[in-house]
């Protein structure tokens, strides 16, 4: 029988080292059920790891469940979520992810967890508790992937998680730049019993001229852009064609929104405060979260992303564009505004002015 390793066919530009492969393989053997911490600092290969893991893992069990707390550089949802998703099925191609339908998803409203660390934190350790609740004793493993914020308060919030969910698996990865890895060993815990985790270390798959494992270089902002420009494109049928994002801008444009009666919503701003008379003017042309607040959890759970087109004051509703279903939409009573920016290829149309570039509420 072959390997795990070998069983998985990566993209042919993704280049997957030995230490990678046996270190994915010991990790889908080692425990039962595992639970793996991938982390490292930014851009060394985690999301691409954690990719990999999933392929190794989905070769053992028919379902893994993965929690994204990486809310600048998403898997399979959207820029400022946080989401545990569960996957079915083997990715052939490690460079291209995919928007997936998450168990659970939470609208912390940024791209980094800088501006409210302790939201973070709460929102990361509930979804870790969905998923202890409702998947561990079933069997389905679990691939946690991190930012790369690992100095300062961001290695806080690693070590706060680390102790928290206790995973079976901590694995680092490190460049040649030792100052920017982080510490060697079980450096979350305050005594030296390891035995209850295996640490694993291993070296970024990118090397210089000289060998030396070195930073991927990526346009965290373009890839940002390209899953929110996805997502909105399915507020088309999926045979409608667009060749360019130009295209897909125009077709925005135009595409009629949905009348959202102000009086049904609460307008809930996460990270900063407004005026009561200022509100409106700032939800105008943004992206917002869509909740319902009447969920049983803890945090209300987020459906999907929409844009505030416009807002009608005198007729007293919001114009709003989303690929969330009309039916899911009827249960959406909270709007979660943050700072997750509308992508700029949205905002230059050629040949009309944008609805989005108006500095003013807008009279439908």
């Amino acid at each position: 029988m072959a390997a795990i390793s070998e069983t998985v066919n990566p993209s042919g530009k993704i280049f997957i080292p030995k230490e990678w492969s046996d270190a994915a393989e010991a990790i889908a053997v080692g425990h039962a059920t595992p639970v793996a911490f991938i982390c490292g600092p930014k851009n060394c290969g985690k999301s691409t790891f954690s990719r990999y893991l999933l392929n190794v893992l989905l070769q053992r069990y028919k379902k893994v469940a993965y929690l994204e707390t990486d809310v600048g550089q998403t898997e399979f949802t959207l820029p400022g979520l946080l989401s545990l998703t569960v996957i079915d099925k083997i990715n052939s191609d490690l460079e291209i992810p995919c928007l997936k339908t998450p168990e659970r998803c939470l609208f912390f409203g940024d791209i980094s967890p800088k501006r409210d660390p302790t939201m973070f934190l709460s929102y990361v350790l509930s979804l870790y508790e969905d998923y202890v609740k409702d998947m561990f004793s079933s069997g389905i493993p679990l691939v946690i992937n991190t930012c790369g914020w690992v100095k300062g308060i961001g290695y806080e919030l690693i070590v706060d998680m680390l102790n928290h969910i206790s995973p079976t698996h901590v694995l680092k990865i490190r460049i040649s730049v030792k100052s920017k890895n982080l510490p060697t060993g079980a450096f979350w815990l305050n005594s030296t019993d390891t035995n209850a985790v295996t640490i694993m270390e291993i070296n970024a798959a990118r090397q210089d001229h000289m060998g030396r494992s070195v930073l991927e270089q990526k346009d965290a902002s373009f890839q940002r852009d390209l899953h929110l420009m996805s997502y909105f494109r399915q507020c088309f049928p999926s045979y409608k064609t667009f060749y360019t994002y130009k295209e897909l801008a125009r077709a925005l444009s135009a595409h009629p929104p949905y009348e959202v009666p102000i009086s049904s919503v609460k307008i809930q701003h996460l990270h900063c405060q407004f005026p009561v008379k200022e509100t409106f003017y700032s939800l105008n042309a943004t992206i917002v979260g869509l909740a319902n607040s009447a969920s049983s959890k803890q945090f209300p759970q987020c459906v999907g992303l929409g844009i505030v087109r416009s807002i009608d004051t005198s007729k007293g509703v919001l114009l709003l564009l989303t690929p969330v279903p009309h039916s899911i939409l009827n249960g959406v009573d909270l709007l979660l505004q943050g700072f997750v920016q509308i992508p700029a290829s949205l905002l230059q149309v050629q040949g009309c002015v944008s609805p989005y570039m108006s500095t003013h509420v807008l009279a439908a």
